[in-house]
């Protein structure tokens, strides 16, 4: 998959170290946090917002109805390290699309600074509003007086609660929204200023980004101290929009496979938070 833009090569690594830990470890905001969830049996360290819900080890953003908002998001700030570099990757799922267009209207990863809630129904996907933020949006409908050149199915930058992207693809294929489990990866390289978003049917990182922007992410977040998390909704399509599994970085330090549900389900494990905690270092 090629995106309209081309990525700046990285050039330098910041190692990182994870300590695993069962259960969820609080931590003080002016400590730093990585974590991972292999799946969603336990919320514990996340704040869920309007129609977000717990449906059995998957976090539901939004179910397949009309006019639906819901979000989650770490209910505590990490402090982001290295002019507020990262590193995430999840695992989502849309099913029962429906309704206008066959489904809406997707979904989106977000950095933001302004609190553990969201909001923007239809085409707003739940991120609409919020300022000082970053969000990667995987977007399954398309809406007249946008500039959506990717069309109903698409992956778009956006910066500061705009969903009229930075930066989009061109229309992909297969449908996010096609039942299937999708993957994808969002690094972001401050001392490059390099953001990069993959996203793939299987959970073998792609080698290049589908998506790239060249943006110093200081000065659009103003503050190394965030919330992150997903957003959703839907409005006259709808779908069950789902986060089946995630993990985040608070440096750049690129995940290659994404953690699968249920695999601490087999071990008798239902909730792994995965934290490494130390004092940032100039």
């Amino acid at each position: 998959m090629t995106s309209t833009m081309t990525s700046k090569s990285i050039t330098r690594i910041v190692p990182v170290t994870v300590f695993a830990f069962i259960g969820v470890l609080s931590t003080e905001s002016a400590k730093a946090l990585s974590l991972s969830y292999n799946d969603f049996s336990s919320t514990a360290g996340l704040t869920l917002n309007g129609t977000a819900t717990q449906v059995g080890n998957a976090i539901r953003l939004t179910s397949a109805n009309f006019i639906q908002s819901g979000s989650f998001f770490s209910t505590s700030p990490v402090t982001l390290a290295n002019d507020v570099s990262f590193s995430s990757a999840f695992q989502f799922r849309i099913t029962d699309a429906g309704g206008a267009g066959g489904g809406a209207d997707g979904l989106t990863f977000t950095i933001q600074t302004v609190s553990d809630t969201a909001g923007g129904i239809g085409q707003g996907i739940g991120y609409a509003g919020i300022g000082n933020s970053l969000a990667i949006e995987f977007d399954t409908y398309f809406n007249v007086g946008l500039d959506e050149t990717g069309g109903s199915n698409h992956v778009g930058i956006d910066l500061n609660g705009s969903v009229d992207s930075v930066v989009s693809t061109g229309e992909l294929s297969p449908n996010f929204d096609n039942g299937n489990v999708w993957y994808a990866w969002v690094d972001y390289n401050g001392l490059t200023d390099t953001l990069e978003a993959r996203w793939s049917d299987t959970n073998n990182r792609p080698s290049s980004a589908g998506l790239s922007l060249i943006v110093d992410l200081t000065t659009v977040l103003q503050t190394p101290n965030v919330f992150v998390g997903f957003t959703s909704a839907t409005g006259s399509g709808y779908g069950n929009h789902d986060i089946l599994a995630w993990q985040f970085n608070d440096t750049f330090a690129p995940i290659g496979a994404v953690p699968e549900p249920g695999v601490l389900g087999l071990m008798g494990i239902g909730f792994l938070a995965a934290v490494r905690m130390r004092r940032k270092t100039q």
